[in-house]
């Protein structure tokens, strides 16, 4: 899989750019709005900015990625672009994969930045504002039949209404972005995004910008990403632009200018997301009684091996064994779960069953070992399974949207030391 990257400014410091939706980053430049604001970016900062997988110049893809991979993307032109450490500006569903990033990388993020972004793109009970999953499809739906003259030009840029060059423009870039029927598959995926439990646990400087008026993204998620951010800085700006670069950007550029370079303050790396995995052998104390101490000894040793075999596959971090017992992180929670079940197959092969649970939440280094009330959480929820079943948390179901995981609901439990219920799902 390649990722088109493009490198420019002349900063001091990285900005990693992520777009929204579809983006083309070529045809960026043909834009003399985006261009001139691209360019006023790197004035101030080292630039990095790059076409999702399946997008613009980016290898196209038989299916399209979770936010997890998608994340991964960033990580990966980072490490490509040779950058260490960046601020991160994103752009509508562009901002759901820096916040993952930035909640799961706290040290490789100077600050978060976001413009016309979400929590959650789909409405529920306590989300009320967003779209409904009936005009989700929809839209997607009319894409796939009618192409893209389906998208208004002026729905995501009302001030532009009546502008007939930029409509013109701005449909050459959308069909030199994604094919209709890939971005249609990519609306559907983002519909399901939801990072709204990983909120709090965001731990570098953040700014939150909002078109007051945006009619594809309510100016209601804006405020409630900022209300759920410790210490975020919020400002609204007056006019119903969805697209960053259209007015007001000598606002939208001093904003993120001032924000970047006024202040340098530290950043609580030791507090990072990660997906906790926790693992046991069912019956082992009977199974060794049955064989013997040699015999369940090189079998230990055995289930040991598969087990750090999977970890290395699914780039899990071992945390600790104990007996028959792992303990391990890992930076995504559908590698977490897909680890889980390739060891649950793998050991029964050896006349083996093993139980896991599984949470994401925030953890901290504490001595040398990572600990934390989200570890705690995983462990609980290991105690509930049963012989060959892979539990996990509604968090981690529902930032693994998309993965082709399936999760069947186990119901609300109170788990041992930790307040509160908490719903729990059968992974497969």
């Amino acid at each position: 899989m390649s990722i088109a990257f493009h490198v420019f400014g002349r900063g001091p410091f990285d900005l990693v750019y992520v777009p929204g939706w579809v983006s083309n980053i070529e045809l960026m430049w043909d834009s003399p709005r985006f261009a001139s604001s691209l360019e006023r970016l790197g004035a101030f900062a080292r630039v990095i900015t790059f076409d999702k997988r399946g997008t613009g110049l980016s290898d196209r893809v038989a299916a399209y990625p979770t936010l997890e991979q998608r994340m991964d993307d960033v990580r990966a032109v980072m490490d490509a672009a040779g950058c260490e450490r960046a601020a991160l500006f994103g752009h509508s569903e562009g901002g759901s994969m820096c916040i993952l990033f930035a909640a799961t990388y706290p040290e490789r993020t100077r600050a978060l930045i976001t413009y016309g972004a979400f929590a959650k793109r789909m409405r529920t009970d306590d989300y009320p504002w967003a779209p409904t999953l009936e005009s989700r499809m929809a839209e997607a739906e009319r894409l796939e039949i009618e192409g893209w003259k389906a998208i208004d030009f002026a729905f995501y840029a009302p001030s532009l209404a009546g502008d007939a060059q930029a409509a013109r423009s701005f449909a050459a870039y959308l069909r030199q972005s994604a094919s209709p029927g890939a971005a249609a598959q990519l609306l559907r995926m983002n519909s399901h995004v939801d990072v709204r439990s990983i909120l709090p646990t965001i731990r570098v400087p953040t700014l939150v910008l909002h078109a007051v008026g945006d009619r594809d993204v309510d100016v209601r998620d804006a405020r409630y990403l900022a209300d759920h951010i410790a210490g975020a800085k919020y400002v609204e700006l007056p006019s119903g632009d969805h697209a960053w670069y259209v007015s007001h950007q000598e606002e939208i550029i001093g904003e993120i200018q001032e924000f970047l370079t006024g202040t340098r303050p530290s950043i609580d790396s030791d507090r990072f997301l990660a997906t906790s995995l926790f693992t046991d052998i069912v019956g082992s104390t009977a199974r060794a009684a049955e064989i013997g101490d040699r015999s369940w000894r090189e079998l230990i040793e055995q289930h040991h091996a598969v087990v750090r075999d999977e970890l290395v596959r699914h780039r899990g971090v071992e945390q600790d064994t104990a007996g028959d017992g792992f303990y391990a992180t890992f930076d995504g929670p559908a590698r977490a779960v897909r680890c889980a079940l390739a060891v649950r197959d793998r050991v029964r092969e050896l006349g083996l069953d093993i139980r896991a649970g599984a949470h994401t939440g925030e953890c901290e280094n504490i001595a040398g070992k990572v600990g934390g009330i989200a570890t705690i959480i995983g462990a609980r929820i290991r105690e509930l399974a049963r012989p060959g079943e892979v539990l996990a948390s509604a968090t981690v179901r529902d930032l693994t949207a998309g993965s082709g995981l399936r999760f069947d609901d186990r119901g609300l439990h109170q788990l041992k030391g930790v307040p509160g219920e908490w719903r729990v799902f059968a992974a497969s």
